[in-house]
């Protein structure tokens, strides 16, 4: 089960009269209760600003979103007080624009759910800050929301996914594996024990310079590798899988991006070219770096699905291994996921691209969820505060 720290954290706060603004533009009557279960969701764990207007049907009333990736692909990663400048200029258009395209006013919300861990404290602390003040002013419960439940959880949204089922979340930030019992039932297999898989990738991608590739540099670190990879040799470079023989599920990055470092300062020397120029076995290396990556991560997730079938933790005939997170879109990592699930009778389900990344749809439904079994609905929000790390 997921625990985590207890950090109290000071926030960005705005002003009342910034938020009373907000509400006049919207007809409505604070406190009203409507029988239909409609959630807004706000989500600023990361570099997207994100909200949605989910209902307990599942259909997604609204939603909004401001991307900051140009912005950072040009500083070569995110810079946290970047990111939250531009959550502050953009949050309240983003909630604006997700409850105008829903046609829903705020009186009619059920709730409002917001990501407050994990994530980065500087922009975690927007979303949750902006939420708090229409909370109060709306009179709605509140509902925290843990990132990793709501990327787990989001599966449900699109699929009749029964308790309990696997998933696997990769993404720049996080890597784990769990047991799904419940909506706020989590049993944890295993983690990444350094960095996680797509951070590892777009630390490949700038130590490649892919930014400089005509075809790349518009792309994230993680999208640029799987699209040089499929023009490359995965063959040119033997690369062993890392934690071999360790006898868990849990996953190891770091190792693995020193090696590709290695290969990199090998092939400059050998091509006579400059750190920061491309290298004309780019390909060949983002080709290896991915399925090495692919075959880790393939192989430490057919630990899991043993280990939960031994002990009848999942069905024998139709158990799901649910995949999310940005890495999750890559189709190359996914086709090695297919082949497990194959060998060991399991369906695969992945959310569609645009819910595999942060979005706002995902902390709305997890609401939504959290609503129908009544857990986790705060009406005093006196002394909440985000979270930025998780342990276990």
């Amino acid at each position: 089960m997921l625990i985590l720290n207890k950090t109290a954290r000071v926030f960005f706060k705005p002003s009342k009269r910034k938020v009373d603004g907000f509400l006049r533009s919207f007809n409505f009557h604070p406190g009203i209760l409507f029988l239909h279960k409609i959630v807004l969701g706000i989500e600023t764990s990361c570099d997207d600003t994100a909200a949605a207007v989910v209902d307990e049907t599942g259909n997604v009333l609204g939603e909004a979103i401001h991307s900051q990736t140009e912005v950072h692909l040009k500083t070569g990663g995110i810079i946290p007080p970047v990111a939250q400048q531009l959550h502050r200029e953009n949050i309240q258009r983003i909630v604006q624009e997700a409850l105008c395209a829903s046609g829903i006013s705020p009186s009619e919300l059920s709730a409002i759910a917001t990501t407050i861990k994990p994530g980065l404290a500087l922009s975690l602390g927007v979303g949750l800050s902006f939420s708090l003040q229409l909370v109060d002013q709306l009179k709605k419960p509140f509902i925290p929301i843990h990132h990793m439940e709501a990327h787990a959880l989001t599966i449900r949204l699109i699929n009749k996914v029964e308790f309990p089922f696997l998933v696997l979340l990769i993404s720049g930030g996080h890597c784990l594996l769990a047991l799904v019992r419940g909506v706020s039932d989590f049993l944890l297999l295993g983690k990444s024990l350094d960095i996680a898989p797509g951070d590892m990738l777009d630390k490949v991608a700038r130590r490649l310079s892919l930014i400089k590739h005509p075809e790349c540099s518009t792309m994230s670190g993680g999208k640029a590798i799987e699209h040089l990879a499929k023009q490359g040799n995965r063959f040119h470079f033997d690369i062993n899988p890392p934690m071999q023989r360790a006898k868990n599920c849990d996953f190891s990055f770091s190792g693995l991006q020193h090696v590709i470092d290695k290969i990199i300062m090998q092939k400059e020397k050998e091509e006579g070219i400059e750190k920061g120029q491309i290298l004309s076995s780019a390909a060949d290396i983002a080709a290896a770096v991915q399925h090495t990556t692919a075959c880790h991560i393939a192989k430490r997730t057919h630990r899991a699905i043993l280990f939960c079938k031994q002990r009848d933790l999942l069905s024998q005939s139709n158990a799901v291994l649910v995949v999310s997170g940005g890495v999750a879109s890559n189709l190359y990592i996914r086709r090695a996921l297919e082949i497990v699930t194959n060998a060991t009778q399991c369906t695969l389900l992945c959310p569609p691209p645009r819910l595999c990344t942060d979005n706002g749809i995902m902390i709305a439904w997890n609401g939504i969820e959290r609503l129908r079994a009544g857990l986790g609905i705060l009406d005093n929000i006196e002394g909440i505060r985000y979270e930025p790390k998780y342990v276990v």
